[in-house]
């Protein structure tokens, strides 16, 4: 996993949406496992609406993390196809378990306001490269000689 400070603007680089707000906060709240940052965020700020959002990959194996089903319990979720693993993770446990509270990428709109446990799956256009592979063309386009004109 990339460093915090890495991740943070490469989130604040692709989240031009007025209702996403990136910081720093997890490292504030010194938690280890998601399922307790989702529960300190929730507590801190019970008005927001949350969406935990993640790739097919995790939710393949997210049953190997720590209160996983506790995840599914505090927020409506997104996960996004991923190269390899879409099918791997449509079978999943947590996929299967979950599986009533699915809703349809059509109805993803509502998925916010969704009561937990709700979940989508959305299709996108899929990247072949890794993550990794991602954030090294991400970097090398920011330190690229601009083109003067």
């Amino acid at each position: 996993m990339a460093p915090l400070d890495e991740r943070l603007a490469q989130a604040a680089q692709v989240a031009q949406h007025s209702h996403i707000r990136v910081t720093d906060i997890e490292a504030a709240l010194g938690s280890r496992y998601t399922a307790d940052t989702l529960a300190s965020l929730k507590k801190r700020f019970p008005a927001t609406r949350f969406v935990w959002l993640m790739g097919a990959d995790n939710l393949r194996q997210i049953d190997r993390w720590e209160r996983w089903t506790r995840i599914f319990e505090l927020v409506p979720i997104a996960v996004f196809a991923r190269p390899a693993y879409s099918l791997a993770a449509l079978g999943s446990l947590a996929a299967r378990r979950f599986a009533r509270y699915r809703m349809f990428p059509g109805a993803a709109r509502r998925l916010a306001s969704a009561p937990p446990p709700a979940w989508v799956f959305f299709a996108t256009r899929l990247d072949p490269l890794s993550a990794t592979a991602i954030r090294v063309r991400r970097r090398r386009s920011v330190f690229a000689p601009r083109a003067r004109h």
